[in-house]
C-alpha cells in the first residue's frame, strides 16, 4: 500500500507509516527550511509543492492521504482565527484532493484546541465537510506520552474511511507502557546552561518564582525538566512538556548540571530514531527545535496506522468471503 504525505513538515507522519511497510509516493511542503530537513532525512525530491494550486492530474494515485494540516489558526497559543486565516482553509483543499482522487483512507492531525474552537462550530464544520465528501470519520484526542515517547503532547487525530469501504467504527490504539526519558537524551549534548545567566536568574527571582523554586534542590534530581515559559517556570519529572514551534527554552538536569534541550533531542522526543537524528548534524539547532515543535509524533502515527491496516485487512477479508460464498 502507498500514501501521499501532505503538509509534510519534516516527515514524521511519513516515517510512522513507512515503519509499517507502506510506501510514500509523493509529499507536499512549502516551507523551505522544513523541505531541506525532509530531503536530508529521506533523500526525496518528489515535492508536489503548494497543495492549494495543485493540478489534480499530477497527484499520484494512493491508498492513504496523511496530513498535519496547519494548526496555528486553531491553537490556543496563536490568535485562533480559524477559517478566517488562509492557513485554516487548507482543510478545504485537502478535501477536494480526497474527492477528486477518490482516495480510500486518510489520517489528519491537528491541535487539541480545534475541538473547542469557535465554541465547537469549526470542528463541526470540518466533520460535515468530510462527511459530504463521502467519508465516515473517527476522531480522538491522543497524548504522545501514551505511545512510546516521554512527551506530553495532546493532539486531535482524524481517521477517514470512504463510505463504500466502511464496515465499522474505527478503533484508535490503546495506550502503551510509559518510557524513560533518559533514553531520549543524547550523551554528546554539551550545551550546559550557566546558572548565572542573567535571563535565567531573572526567571528565578521574578514575582512568580521567588521563594518557590529552589534551583539547588532541583539540581539533585536527574531528569527533572524545566520549562521556561513567558514568566514562570514549570517543572516536570521524567517527562517533557509539549514541544513548541515558536518558544524553546526547555532544560533538563543531569549530573547536577542544567542542559538545554537540543534540536536533535527534540526530534527523538517526537519519535525519530537515533539513526535518523544523526543525519541532521549540519542543520542549525534552532531550526530543528522549531521543526520538531511543529511535527507529528512518529509513534502515534505508527500506532494509528497499524490500527488502520488492521481495519483494511478486515475489510479485504470480508470482501473476499462475500465473493467466495456469493453463489452458495
Amino acid at each position: 500500500m502507498n500514501f501521499i504525505d501532505f503538509c509534510s513538515g519534516i516527515g514524521a507522519g511519513r516515517l510512522g507509516l513507512e515503519l509499517l511497510g507502506l510506501t510514500c509516493v509523493a509529499h507536499s511542503e512549502i516551507d523551505a527550511d522544513s523541505e531541506y530537513t525532509y530531503k536530508t532525512l529521506y533523500n526525496d525530491e518528489r515535492n508536489l509543492g503548494d497543495l492549494t494550486t495543485l493540478d489534480f492530474n499530477i497527484i499520484p494515485e494512493c491508498d492513504i492521504l496523511i496530513a498535519g494540516f496547519p494548526c496555528q489558526t486553531f491553537s490556543i497559543v496563536g490568535k485562533r482565527e480559524g477559517f478566517d486565516d488562509e492557513r485554516g482553509k487548507i482543510i478545504y483543499h485537502l478535501t477536494n484532493i480526497l474527492k477528486n482522487k477518490n482516495i480510500p483512507y486518510f489520517i489528519f492531525e491537528n491541535v487539541k484546541g480545534l475541538v473547542n474552537h469557535n465554541k465547537g462550530k469549526t470542528f463541526k464544520a470540518i466533520l460535515e465537510l468530510l462527511n459530504n465528501a463521502g467519508y465516515k470519520v473517527g476522531y480522538k484526542v491522543l497524548n504522545s506520552i501514551d505511545y512510546g515517547v516521554p512527551q506530553l503532547r495532546e493532539r486531535i487525530y482524524f481517521v477517514g474511511i470512504r463510505k463504500d469501504l466502511y464496515i465499522r467504527p474505527f478503533i484508535f490504539p490503546k495506550p502503551l507502557t510509559p518510557v524513560n526519558i533518559k533514553n531520549f537524551l543524547l550523551t554528546n549534548n554539551n550545551d550546559i546552561l550557566n546558572l548565572d545567566n542573567p535571563t535565567f536568574q531573572k526567571y528565578l527571582t521574578n514575582k512568580y518564582n521567588k521563594n518557590r523554586v529552589n534551583i539547588n534542590d532541583i539540581l539533585t534530581q536527574d531528569y527533572t525538566i524545566i520549562d521556561t515559559r513567558q514568566s514562570d517556570l514549570r517543572i516536570y519529572q521524567d517527562k517533557c512538556p509539549t514541544l513548541r514551534t515558536g518558544r524553546h527554552g526547555i532544560l533538563y538536569v543531569k549530573n547536577k548540571k542544567l542542559y538545554k534541550l537540543s534540536g536533535q533531542e527534540s526530534l527523538m522526543l517526537q519519535g525519530f530514531p537515533k539513526e535518523f537524528v544523526l543525519k541532521t548534524i549540519n542543520i542549525p539547532n534552532s531550526k530543528l527545535l522549531s521543526q520538531a515543535g511543529n511535527a507529528m509524533t512518529v509513534n502515534v502515527i505508527r500506532a494509528i496506522g497499524e490500527c488502520l491496516l488492521n481495519y483494511i485487512k478486515e475489510n479485504t477479508e470480508n470482501e473476499f468471503n462475500s465473493k467466495r460464498f456469493a453463489n452458495c
